[in-house]
């Protein structure tokens, strides 16, 4: 019997090298979500009166959470909002990101383009809240990570979501 060793390993390294391709590419694809309001022409337009909050001089607290087993959900301290909806931020507002769940840590990761005040992930816990200040303009789509200790399956709950920091 007579084994092609050559051609089996040169077939394996093309393979190889096509999923290492995918993965490296997917890399620099930004999240979607799905009915998102920056795919939309116009995302500052959902920036009235109710989705908007913060100032100079008063700052604005996001609420993450996990809920249920694989899900994670961020508040903000907007009246009657809604988790994981988009809204809005004025430039020069203070935002501290907290959890008002006990024994919970949090992440929340922008990608390279970060709105805030503060290089690389925010991460932070129930002992721990994190203050940042917006600083760019514009719509940005973000993924939150929620975790509780001690739990066996699925330690964190994620979701990914989207925020507009405005100018005005």
């Amino acid at each position: 019997m007579k084994v092609y060793r050559y051609p089996a390993a040169a077939l394996c390294l093309f393979v190889l090298s096509l999923l290492l391709a995918g993965f490296i590419i997917g890399q620099d694809t930004k999240k979607k979500v799905k009915n998102g309001v920056c795919s939309s022409s116009n995302p500052a337009s959902i920036c009235a009166e109710p989705s908007t909050c913060g100032s100079a001089s008063s700052p604005y607290t996001i609420d993450i959470r996990r809920s249920g087993s694989n899900y994670a959900n961020a508040k903000p301290s907007i009246p009657d909002a809604k988790a994981n909806k988009a809204f809005c931020i004025k430039v020069g507002t203070t935002v501290i990101f907290s959890t008002s769940s006990k024994n919970t840590g949090f992440v929340i990761d922008f990608g390279k383009d970060n709105p805030f005040d503060h290089e690389g992930s925010i991460i932070g816990g129930a002992d721990r809240p994190i203050t940042v200040t917006a600083k760019h303009p514009g719509c940005y789509t973000y993924s939150i990570g929620a975790c509780t200790p001690g739990t066996v399956y699925g330690m964190c709950g994620n979701a990914t979501t989207q925020l507009i920091i405005s100018a005005n």
